[in-house]
């Protein structure tokens, strides 16, 4: 089954962490949604969402993983599906222009006055890098604002898997 990822899972140590299964397929834009970091987490930081604006010019470039149909409910675990995410059928578009359908999740809990934690951003960013997502794209997550997290400990055994 194909997974449009385009937040923390486009990084593939994070997702393979949860989904062994999980092969890269194409980057992918995913029209009329819009990336916020606004999708309220367990942790009380903010998480990503892509957002259905119904705007042609509003996109959201991520990453379409293969994955096995008997490991999608870790991955709805990990992502608390039925607790701040749903998942949805979407049509996304590659760079040679072909049409995938895939699954993706969405925020169903939001609070736009939220900040994702340092450690969230870099999974996000470290996906875009691998996956050479366009320069524009990286540049906004960059710019985004975020919060140091209270935890120490979470954020040093969030980021232990790219050591």
């Amino acid at each position: 089954m194909l997974y449009f990822s385009y937040g923390s899972n486009m990084s593939h140590r994070r997702l393979q962490a949860r989904v062994p299964s999980a092969a890269f397929v194409t980057v992918a834009t995913l029209e009329a949604h819009a990336l916020r970091f606004h999708k309220v987490g367990r942790d009380g930081s903010a998480k990503c969402d892509a957002l259905h604006t119904g705007d042609p010019a509003d996109q959201v470039i991520g990453v379409v993983f293969r994955i096995h149909p008997s490991e999608k409910h870790h991955l709805d675990s990990a992502e608390g599906l039925g607790n701040g995410y749903e998942h949805k059928q979407v049509s996304i578009v590659t760079p040679e222009q072909a049409t995938l359908d895939a699954f993706t999740y969405y925020a169903t809990e939001v609070q736009t006055n939220l900040q994702p934690f340092c450690w969230y951003r870099e999974h996000v960013l470290r996906g875009c890098s691998e996956n050479r997502l366009p320069a524009h794209y990286t540049q906004v997550i960059e710019k985004m604002g975020v919060v140091t997290d209270p935890d120490g400990e979470r954020r040093l055994m969030e980021l232990a898997i790219y050591e």
